[in-house]
């Protein structure tokens, strides 16, 4: 085990030695490149903000109103019987819209069901395979100026159930 964590510890700054190296070898001023890279970064989080506030707040009211909790029960009496704990649909639709508001409510199902319990263990398979779609489509394609997203919303929403089934198989085998 200590070998594992000697190389992920080294993992980091070896990439980044390896990415100063390769730049020199290539004859690239690699700071200016960072700090053109980091420029670019920061204007492109300028003009996410104001949708990323957005998500934010609205999933703050939905959350807060009840309105994700009276939904929560009511498809329940639907999911309950094929092992889709109804208390999770609630975490399943904000974290279609963002992550860090639905990792507040993992830390909740957490304090009262316990994260070994079976809806412990299905919140957190679901956690890591699925996406934030709203968020990850409105950041990238409005950093890529994209306006026709065709097939992508429907594609991450099946993706996304997909992930959730596959949480509710693998926490059956648990």
């Amino acid at each position: 085990m200590s070998i594992i964590v000697t190389v992920s510890s080294m993992i980091i700054p070896a990439i980044m030695l390896f990415i100063v190296g390769y730049g020199m070898i290539k004859r690239k001023n690699v700071y200016d490149d960072f700090v053109n890279g980091a420029k670019d970064g920061f204007t492109t989080v300028i003009k996410v903000m104001p949708t990323l506030i957005g998500l934010m707040v609205a999933v703050g009211v939905l959350r807060e109103s009840g309105f994700m909790t009276d939904l929560g029960n009511a498809l329940g009496k639907f999911t309950d019987p094929i092992g889709f704990p109804g208390q999770l649909m609630p975490v399943t639709i904000v974290k279609i819209f963002s992550s860090s508001a639905a990792t507040g409510m993992v830390l909740d199902i957490f304090k009262e069901y316990g994260p070994d319990s079976y809806t412990g263990n299905v919140v957190s398979l679901m956690m890591s395979s699925t996406e934030t779609v709203f968020y990850t489509m409105s950041v990238y394609f409005m950093a890529a100026k994209v306006t026709k997203t065709r097939w992508t919303l429907s594609g991450a929403l099946i993706s996304t159930l997909t992930g959730t089934v596959a949480s509710v198989i693998l926490a059956g085998l648990l």
